[in-house]
C-alpha cells in the first residue's frame, strides 16, 4: 500500500544592497483598480551559512516577497539594536554571546517577535532534559498513547555504564546519543560489555522496534506537517546474541531516505492520528515555549496506538519539508496580524 504524506494545519533573503523600509508600502492591484496598501513585513534572519542555504530558498523568497514579506540578514558585526527595524527575528546561532544579546535585545524591543526565546531553545539542547515535558505531559487518549523511551543519563566513566545500566533496569538493545542534541550521531549497543567503548557525555535509550520507519513531526506555529522516514532496522532476540558491539550511525533521521513514496505495511506507515498529533503539538508549544521544532516519533511494532517521541530539534530542515513555502510565509503573516 503507498503511503502519502499530510499536512495538518498551516511559511529569503533578499539583494543586501536594498534598503529596509518599514514605512513603505505594497499596494495591491485588483482587476487593475487600487484595492489597498500593506505595511511590508519585515524579517531579520540571524542564521549560519548553512542553514541559511537550506532554509532561504529562492523559491521561499519569491513567494515571500509576492506576499510584502521581506528577508534580512542581520549584520552580527553591529549592535542589533542598530539595524532594522524589524517585525520578526528569526534565528539559529549558538553561544552565550548570542543568546545575551537576543535577550537585550527582546527587552528593548517587546514589540519585536523573536523566533523562539533564546532559553527556551537551551531547554531542547541538552537530551537530559528535552524530552520531560513529554514524560510529564504522558498524553493518552482514545486516539492512543504517546511517551518516551527510559533513559538514562551518563556524564562521565564509561567504565561504569554496564553497572549503571543494570541498576536502572535498562533493557538492551541501548541507542546512545550524544548529551548536547547539536549531535545528531547515535550508536547502537548490543551487549552491556561493549558500553564501555561509549564515550560520555551521553544519553542511553532503549530501542525499541518499530519496523524501520520514523514519523518527523514538523511543527510550524500552529501548523503541522508529517512525512515518514527510513529509520533503524528492528533488532530480534536472535540479531542481539549473535551481534555484539557497538554500531554507529550518523545522522539517522536527516539522512534517511524519505519513505512517503515506498509501499509499506499499512500496520507500519499509517500516520500517527491527527488528534493526537494536534494535541501533541498544542502541549509541548505551551510547555516547550517554542512555535518552530519538530519531534521524531516512532510507534511501537505490533501495535496500532502507542507511539514514542525520540528526539526534539529546534528549527529543523524545514527545506525538506514538502510544501514549506507556503507554510512558513503564512505563518510570519499570521504572526504580524495577531499583533494588530
Amino acid at each position: 500500500m503507498r503511503m502519502k504524506g499530510e499536512i495538518v494545519g498551516y511559511k529569503r533573503g533578499v539583494e543586501e544592497e536594498e534598503e529596509i523600509n518599514t514605512e513603505e508600502n505594497q499596494t495591491e492591484m485588483v482587476g487593475g483598480g487600487l484595492v489597498q496598501s500593506k505595511k511590508t513585513v519585515v524579517v531579520g534572519y540571524a542564521l549560519t551559512s548553512k542553514k541559511t542555504k537550506s532554509f532561504l530558498q529562492p523559491k521561499l523568497e519569491c513567494l515571500a516577497r509576492s506576499k510584502g514579506i521581506l528577508f534580512v540578514a542581520i549584520d552580527q558585526s553591529k549592535p542589533l539594536s542598530d539595524q532594522g527595524p524589524f517585525d520578526i527575528v528569526l534565528h539559529k546561532l549558538s553561544g552565550s554571546k548570542w543568546r545575551r544579546i537576543l535577550e537585550e535585545y527582546r527587552l528593548t524591543h517587546p514589540d519585536v517577535t523573536v523566533l523562539d526565546p533564546p532559553d527556551a531553545i537551551q531547554n531542547v539542547y541538552n537530551r537530559q532534559y528535552m524530552l520531560e515535558d513529554v514524560a510529564d505531559l504522558n498524553l493518552s487518549d482514545s486516539y492512543g498513547k504517546v511517551g518516551v523511551p527510559r533513559q538514562l543519563v551518563i556524564e562521565k566513566d564509561s567504565s561504569s555504564i554496564s553497572d549503571a545500566v543494570s541498576k536502572a533496569g535498562l533493557r538492551l538493545p541501548l541507542v546512545a546519543k550524544p548529551l548536547a542534541a547539536k549531535s545528531h550521531e547515535l550508536s547502537l549497543a548490543y551487549d552491556k560489555f561493549s558500553l564501555q567503548m561509549l564515550e560520555p557525555p551521553l544519553v542511553l535509550q532503549e530501542f525499541i522496534n518499530h519496523g524501520g520507519i520514523l514519523f518527523k513531526v514538523y511543527i510550524v506555529g500552529e501548523a503541522i506537517k508529517v512525512v515518514r522516514r527510513f529509520s533503524l532496522p528492528d533488532v530480534s532476540k536472535r540479531e542481539l546474541s549473535k551481534n555484539p558491539g557497538v554500531f554507529r550511525f550518523p545522522r539517522v533521521s536527516c539522512a534517511a531516505a524519505s519513505a512517503d513514496e515506498a509501499d509499506l505495511d499499512p500496520c507500519v506507515g499509517e500516520l500517527p492520528p491527527r488528534p493526537l498529533l494536534e494535541k501533541l503539538a498544542k502541549e509541548l508549544r505551551r510547555r516547550l515555549g517554542l512555535r518552530l521544532f519538530n519531534l521524531d516519533i516512532i510507534r511501537e511494532l505490533g501495535t496500532k496506538d502507542r507511539f514514542y517521541v525520540i528526539d526534539i530539534n529546534y528549527f529543523p530542515g524545514y527545506g525538506k519539508m514538502p510544501e514549506y513555502e507556503h507554510i512558513f510565509t503564512d505563518f510570519l503573516l499570521s504572526l504580524v496580524k495577531q499583533k494588530q
